[in-house]
């Protein structure tokens, strides 16, 4: 039993090698290797095998398969070839993640100090809202919607090519107002608490004159749901909030209420954004601007009296810079479809550097997560 077991494995390797040996013989003929002439090697195993000669087989097979593995098998790969195929797997894996996982994204603008500064480098979660087909707003296996409080990333819709980050303060359905700086969502203010009055300063960048100067500033903590966050304000506001409790309420209202009750009563879009040149954005709604109190007549400033509601699928966003922000209140609600993700932490923070001169570099913001 064995020897037969033995003789059927014998013929079928020899049967392979033929196959392989005659194959090569077709692309090129009078292949001659240490072991001998492939050729004629081939014909002595293959009459041997018609002939049923086992003997010959088996006297004939190492010739044949050290000349099939000599002249035959595909030779090792170069070390160079090595390199390229790893750095092309690498490339491929790396444009793979950046499309649908993770991405860098380098913070601009003053807009959302105190939580991202000039020249600080986070990486975004492009998965958590959903994976975009590239070039695309398409999405699929969507994990959940953005919530309130959450930093995004997004295409502007008033230009798509521009990537912005700003913080979500209401989605789809929620209404919105602003009020001698104080944010209501749902008619509840957002709570919201002095940190630094006097004192409070940040440097800013003129990309015009290419020079960094200092803004003077307020700074509160708000809370929305369970996330903590600190918001910039103008130098006045302390004081201003003073004047409003000892007046109970204030005459007029401040430059940044929203929405505004001088003038047309539009909600705000691309196509009335009053500091820019109106724009056509296909995918954004408008929303709607509703009395917070109809009939009701009211001298405070201060108190709600004209809300803006967050159409379906669209988020109100707002820079946490409030005082220093181009964002929803200008050129209205961002749609879902527009956000690339959601920013998770500071990979890398500087003012400037160079080979030789790291004193730019931020080392204690490195590694902070964005709340």
């Amino acid at each position: 039993m064995r020897a037969a077991t033995l003789d059927r494995r014998v013929r079928k390797e020899a049967r392979s090698l033929v196959r392989e040996a005659r194959a090569a013989l077709l692309v090129k003929k009078g292949l001659v290797g240490k072991a001998g002439d492939l050729e004629i090697v081939t014909d002595e195993v293959n009459r041997a095998l018609v002939d049923g000669d086992l003997a010959k087989v088996r006297q004939g097979l190492p010739a044949l398969d050290s000349l099939v593995d000599e002249l035959v098998k595909r030779p090792p790969k170069s070390t160079t070839r090595d390199y390229v195929e790893s750095i092309g797997a690498a490339i491929l894996i790396a444009l793979a993640l950046r499309a649908f996982v993770i991405e860098a994204f380098k913070i601009p603008s003053s807009s959302m100090y105190p939580t991202l500064e000039i020249g600080d480098h986070i990486f975004v979660n492009k998965f958590i809202y959903g994976i975009r087909i590239p070039w695309t707003n398409t999405k699929f296996f969507q994990i959940r919607g953005p919530e309130r409080g959450e930093v995004i990333v997004f295409m502007q819709p008033c230009e798509p090519d521009r990537d912005y980050i700003k913080r979500v303060v209401a989605v789809a359905n929620d209404t919105v107002e602003v009020r001698c700086n104080v944010v209501y969502v749902n008619g509840q203010a957002v709570p919201n608490k002095l940190v630094e009055g006097e004192g409070c300063t940040y440097d800013d960048y003129d990309e015009i004159n290419k020079k960094w100067f200092t803004r003077q500033c307020s700074r509160y903590r708000e809370i929305a749901g369970d996330l903590a966050y600190e918001t910039f304000h103008d130098a006045d506001r302390p004081l201003r909030d003073e004047r409003a409790v000892e007046n109970n309420g204030l005459l007029t209202g401040d430059g940044k209420d929203f929405p505004r009750l001088d003038g047309p009563r539009m909600p705000p879009s691309c196509s009335t954004n009053p500091d820019g040149e109106p724009l056509v954005a296909p995918n954004q709604k408008r929303g709607e601007l509703v009395e917070s109190h109809p009939g009701a007549v009211t001298a405070n400033a201060c108190e709600q009296q004209l809300h803006y509601v967050v159409p379906a699928g669209h988020v109100f966003v707002m820079g946490d810079n409030r005082a220093n922000s181009n964002d929803s209140r200008y050129w209205g609600s961002v749609p879902v479809e527009n956000i690339k993700g959601k920013a998770l932490f500071i990979w890398l923070s500087y003012s400037h550097w160079g080979i030789t001169d790291w004193s730019g570099i931020r080392f204690d913001r490195v590694g902070n997560f964005v709340h």
